[in-house]
C-alpha cells in the first residue's frame, strides 16, 4: 500500500531528476543520464534550451493569462508560422496532444453537420493506434487494455488492419466522414506507414469525398526530418492534431485545418479556458524559431541517419538481444527479441533512458539538438545494455 497522495496511475521508476541540460538529465543522486526518449518526443530542443528559458521569463515577467475572450497577438504569431509553413489555413491552440485529437473529431464530425450530412460522423483508424486518453481519443485508438472499464466506447470508429489498403475500402459506407492515423505509430511500435500508402489514402480520401485527418502528436515538428512527417509522402491532409515537440516541454498542442473544413467550427462550437495562453504561445514561437532555421532539418535528417546506421550495426552484433531497427528520423525504435524489462533495465542502470512501446519496441527519440559525438555515446551505452542482457538471459 502506497503512502502517496497521488492516483496510483503510473509505473514510476524511482529515478527522481533535479535538472538538465541540452540531452543529459542529473538525477538527485548526482547521476547523469542521456535522455534518449525527449520525454516521450516533447523535448525536441533538449532540456533548459537557453532561447526557451529566455523567452519563457520574458513572458513571465510581463502577462500569464487572460482568456480567449480577448484578442492575443501571440496566439496570431505562432498561428500564422504554422498556417505558413504547413497545409493549414486555420489552427486552434489547446494544452496537449489529446486535447488536439479530441478537437480533431470534433472539427471533422462538424464539417458534415455544417454541410447537411449529418449521418456522416464515422471514422476508421488502424490497429495499433494511440490517439490519447480522452473518450474519444481511446474510442479511436481501439486498444482494449486502455479502454477497461471505463464504461462504452464512444461509438463511431470502424478499426482495420495497420496498412491494410483492401481493408479500408471495405469499411468506407455512407456514413464515413474521415480516415484517421498517426504517420508513425509511436505506442504502437514505431511502425511508420509506407509513403505510398498515405498516398494512397489521400486517393481515396479524394474519390470518396472524405477528410483525411493526421495525428502527428509524437512524430511532428521535425521529428523525423521534415517539419511534419506526412511531408515525406508528399500528400497534405484536411486536419492535423499536434503537441509534444511544439511546446519543447511546455504544456502545448493544437488542431489545424483548411479553410474549408474549420468553417463548420463557429463560434461557441469549441473552447478551452487555458489553450493558447501567453505563455504556451512564447515558448511555442520560440521552439518554431530554431525549428525553421534554414539548415536546422537537414541536420536532423544526417544525424538520424547516422545513428540509424550505428543502430542496425547494433542490432547485427546482438541477434539475441535485438531483432531490426524501425522508425523515420529521430523517431527510431529497437525491436526487443527477449524481455523488453530487461533491456530497459540495463540501459538505466548504464545512465541511458529509452522508454518502451507496443510489440516489445524501445524507442530511441534523442533531443533533436544531439550532437554527432553524443550519438555514439548513446550506441555505447546501448552496447553495454546489450551485454548486461545477454549476460542476465544466460543466468
Amino acid at each position: 500500500m502506497t503512502t502517496s497522495s497521488l492516483f496510483q496511475t503510473y509505473v514510476r521508476s524511482e529515478l527522481e531528476f533535479e535538472r538538465g541540460e541540452g540531452v543529459w538529465l542529473y538525477a538527485n543522486d548526482g547521476r547523469r543520464y542521456m535522455d534518449c526518449a525527449s520525454g516521450v518526443a516533447v523535448s525536441g530542443l533538449g532540456h533548459s534550451h537557453p532561447k526557451l528559458v529566455e523567452a519563457l521569463q520574458k513572458q513571465a515577467e510581463t502577462l500569464w493569462h487572460v482568456s480567449n475572450l480577448y484578442r492575443s497577438k501571440e496566439q496570431e504569431e505562432l498561428g500564422q508560422l504554422l498556417v505558413d509553413n504547413s497545409f493549414a489555413d486555420k489552427v486552434f491552440f489547446c494544452n496537449s496532444g489529446t486535447e488536439a485529437v479530441e478537437g480533431a473529431i470534433k472539427t471533422t464530425r462538424r464539417y458534415f453537420y455544417a454541410k447537411g450530412e449529418p449521418e456522416k460522423y464515422r471514422i476508421i483508424t488502424f490497429e495499433g493506434a494511440f490517439h490519447g486518453r480522452t473518450m474519444a481519443g481511446l474510442a479511436a485508438g481501439g486498444q482494449q487494455k486502455y479502454l477497461e472499464g471505463f464504461g462504452p466506447a464512444l461509438e463511431g470508429f470502424d478499426k482495420v488492419p495497420f496498412a491494410d489498403l483492401e481493408a479500408v475500402k471495405a469499411a468506407i459506407g455512407p456514413q464515413t466522414a474521415a480516415i484517421l492515423l498517426e504517420p508513425i505509430q509511436g505506442e504502437g511500435g514505431i511502425k511508420a506507414f509506407d509513403p505510398a500508402f498515405l498516398r494512397a489514402l489521400r486517393a481515396l480520401c479524394d474519390e470518396h469525398g472524405l477528410l483525411l485527418v493526421l495525428d502527428e502528436i509524437q512524430c511532428g515538428v521535425g521529428r523525423t526530418g521534415k517539419f511534419f512527417a506526412h511531408e515525406w509522402a508528399g500528400i497534405e491532409p484536411d486536419v492535423m492534431a499536434v503537441a509534444k515537440g511544439i511546446g519543447g516541454g511546455f504544456p502545448l498542442g493544437a488542431f489545424l485545418a483548411t479553410d474549408e473544413v474549420a468553417s463548420g467550427m463557429s463560434a461557441g462550437t469549441h473552447g478551452t479556458t487555458y489553450g493558447g495562453n501567453l505563455l504556451a504561445m512564447t515558448v511555442g514561437k520560440a521552439v518554431l524559431s530554431i525549428v525553421l532555421e534554414p539548415e536546422f532539418l537537414e541536420k536532423v535528417q544526417k544525424k538520424s541517419l547516422l545513428l540509424k546506421q550505428k543502430l542496425a550495426a547494433l542490432v547485427d552484433s546482438h541477434p539475441e538481444v535485438f531483432k531490426e531497427v524501425r522508425g523515420s528520423g529521430l523517431m527510431l525504435g529497437l525491436v526487443c527479441k527477449g524481455d523488453q524489462g530487461l533491456t530497459l533495465k540495463a540501459c538505466r542502470d548504464n545512465g541511458l533512458l529509452p522508454v518502451p512501446a507496443g510489440e516489445n519496441v524501445l524507442r530511441i527519440m534523442p533531443p533533436m539538438v544531439i550532437s554527432e559525438e553524443e550519438i555514439s555515446q548513446l550506441v555505447e551505452m546501448l552496447e553495454t545494455a546489450a551485454l548486461a542482457t545477454e549476460a542476465a538471459q544466460k543466468k
